[in-house]
């Protein structure tokens, strides 16, 4: 049986983990913890000590903690000029895709037209068990002729917030409904000819209400150990840029010291 301590102490790995309590963030009181997690402050005090040692948190003041921030030693660079954008032209639009030819001016270059598709805002999600899998799926894109393990997610509609449209392609797609999502990163899948944000989040916990409602979009449902990533991209079986961007996130933001050996 799972002794108080350790549950609190996987607790608050699971918050800084996914998310929840992001870099730089302050975690709650001790006061709110022992509430919260109920536990006596003698137990608390002696976790997160055991975490602090780790460099989990930090110890700010006499009972504060924090999560540590990330820092980059690399400057900014200032001194670099953007391009300079006069006009563009489409050439092919419908409303999956536009085909526009940009005219563009690089710093020191003669301008030219520069092709740029354009295609839809995307959201796609992470969400781990507490048995540290994640949940996938199996399906074939036709584009490349294979398949491959693929993180839920889709496309944003006009309106909806990027959160809330994560978690309902999870629902749709697996029939499984995320108990929260944290957002953590926004990319670009090709930034120098494709205009796509990605928005990546990562969530702990979910039920499963049903059967998957989006048919054309549905796979094999499994939750897929986080050990097993690593063997999974060797074998080329992660293609898609979204699932590899959110689960390298997963493993190089977990704190139980196998982070390293995750990503090499």
């Amino acid at each position: 049986m799972e002794t108080k301590s350790a549950r609190v102490d996987r607790t608050i790995r699971e918050w800084i983990s996914t998310g929840q309590y992001p870099p730089g963030s302050k975690l709650p009181s001790e006061r709110k913890l022992i509430e919260e997690l109920d536990i006596g402050r003698t137990q608390l005090r002696v976790v997160l000590g055991r975490l602090a040692v780790e460099g989990i948190v930090e110890v700010h003041g006499r009972s504060s903690y924090r999560v540590p921030g990330r820092t980059a030693s690399v400057e900014t660079p200032a001194e670099v000029a953007p391009w300079k954008l006069h006009g563009e032209r489409t050439i092919y639009d419908n409303k999956w895709v536009t085909l526009g030819l940009v005219d563009v001016e690089p710093p020191g270059v003669k301008r030219f037209e520069h092709h740029v598709v354009r295609l839809h805002h995307v959201s796609i999600a992470a969400v781990l068990d507490d048995q540290d899998r994640v949940l996938m799926l199996w399906r074939y894109r036709f584009v490349p002729d294979s398949f491959g393990w693929e993180l839920p997610g889709g496309i944003v509609d006009e309106g909806e917030d990027p959160a809330d449209a994560a978690a309902r392609e999870v629902e749709e797609e697996t029939g499984w409904r995320p108990d929260g999502l944290k957002h953590v990163t926004t990319y670009q899948p090709m930034v120098g000819m494709v205009d796509s944000p990605h928005e990546i989040y990562v969530g702990r916990g979910a039920k499963l209400i049903g059967e998957p409602t989006d048919l054309e979009e549905a796979g094999h449902v499994a939750w897929v150990p986080l050990s097993d990533v690593p063997g999974l991209m060797e074998r080329g079986e992660l293609v898609g840029s979204g699932t590899l961007v959110g689960l390298l996130h997963v493993l190089a933001s977990r704190s139980d010291g196998r982070t390293a050996t995750a990503v090499e």
